[in-house]
């Protein structure tokens, strides 16, 4: 996958040299920005947004995809105040890695659903409006891959350049965030999950079975894109596709790791809360968005083949290290109690 020079400077002129003067395109811009404020309240308004998408246009592989990590976001989110982490966090720094989670899932909405409601609209009016992403501080390497995916409607190129874009919005202002590196990523919580792979990414079954990947060395923006390749992989595989749809369709998301677990064979309680009864709305302030795509960054790696791993049915992985994760929890809450 080649951006050459030449091509970048096409786009970076015709940026320059764009102005939006018509009534139609105002008009449209201020409709995107309403549109997107309106859907960005929270996690599940954000789930539900992008799976409502890919119900409109399926071939934008990447809005399913993005529904189904947002779910697993907000399970995260509502781990904070389930049975367990509670008792080895106290309140503050459950409210900091609260706002890591929300803040990341806040950032890559702002930035792609305007990038997916241009496309619609383009759509429509069967003519590419992507010369408009400059509007919504989209970087210049999705413009690029916007009107490729136009010309050649080459999905997978599409899917990868979307994954690589949305990891890369993230890094700076929320994964090296100096007080997200100190509160988050150096965390009791966090460091246990890194370290003996805890933390996956889970998409489920209606009939009680997990699959996905474990998370490791979230920090560095090439293991979040790998990641992100393989689970588009895994989620679009002919053998598994209509089993994670079905999911998706029949079950609302509510935050609660409950919305997977009450399709186990086994009964288990509910320990996480709702969403939406658990944490306010965050009112985020819109910073300007850093073009992070520059010409000495190598991201052809990034395109390269992907890693496909054997191991990721986690029914019984997951059930196994759900434990082992709420055992240390129970013996670093008896350590905190002895030291103090």
């Amino acid at each position: 996958m080649i951006i050459t020079k030449q091509i970048v400077d096409k786009y970076l002129n015709r940026r320059k040299t764009h102005n939006t003067t018509t009534k139609h395109e105002l008009n449209l811009i201020r409709h995107i920005k309403q549109e997107t404020m309106s859907r960005n309240l929270d996690n599940v308004s954000r789930t539900r947004s992008y799976g409502e998408f890919y119900e409109r246009n399926k071939e934008i592989r990447w809005s399913f995809l993005a529904s189904m990590v947002s779910r697993n976001a907000g399970w995260n989110m509502t781990d904070l105040e389930g049975a367990w982490f509670p008792q080895v966090l106290d309140k503050e720094t459950r409210k900091t890695l609260f706002m890591n989670y929300e803040k990341a899932n806040w950032l890559i909405f702002n930035d792609a659903y305007p990038q997916l409601l241009l496309y619609e609209f383009s759509k429509k009016l069967r003519a590419p409006l992507f010369y408009l992403l400059k509007e919504f501080a989209v970087s210049l390497f999705m413009e690029i891959q916007w009107e490729r995916f136009w010309e050649l409607g080459n999905g997978d190129l599409l899917i990868i350049s979307q994954i690589i874009n949305e990891q890369n919005v993230i890094q700076k202002p929320v994964i090296e965030h100096p007080i997200y590196k100190k509160k988050v990523f150096s965390s009791f919580v966090f460091r246990v999950q890194d370290w003996f792979h805890f933390s996956s990414v889970l998409f489920p079954t209606l009939s009680g079975e997990l699959y996905g990947f474990s998370v490791h060395d979230f920090r560095k923006v090439t293991s979040r894109i790998e990641l992100g390749k393989r689970l588009a992989w895994l989620l679009f595989h002919k053998e598994y596709y209509n089993l994670f749809y079905r999911f998706s369709n029949k079950t609302e998301h509510t935050g609660s790791r409950y919305d997977y677990e009450q399709y186990f064979t086994t009964k288990k309680l509910r320990d996480t809360p709702y969403l939406r009864t658990t944490f306010p709305l965050i009112d985020h302030r819109v910073s300007k968005q850093n073009e992070w795509f520059h010409q000495g960054i190598n991201f052809v790696k990034w395109f390269g083949p992907i890693y496909q791993q054997q191991n990721f049915e986690l029914t019984n992985w997951y059930r196994k290290k759900q434990r082992q994760l709420q055992l240390g929890i129970s013996i670093e809450k008896l350590l905190k109690n002895e030291q103090g």
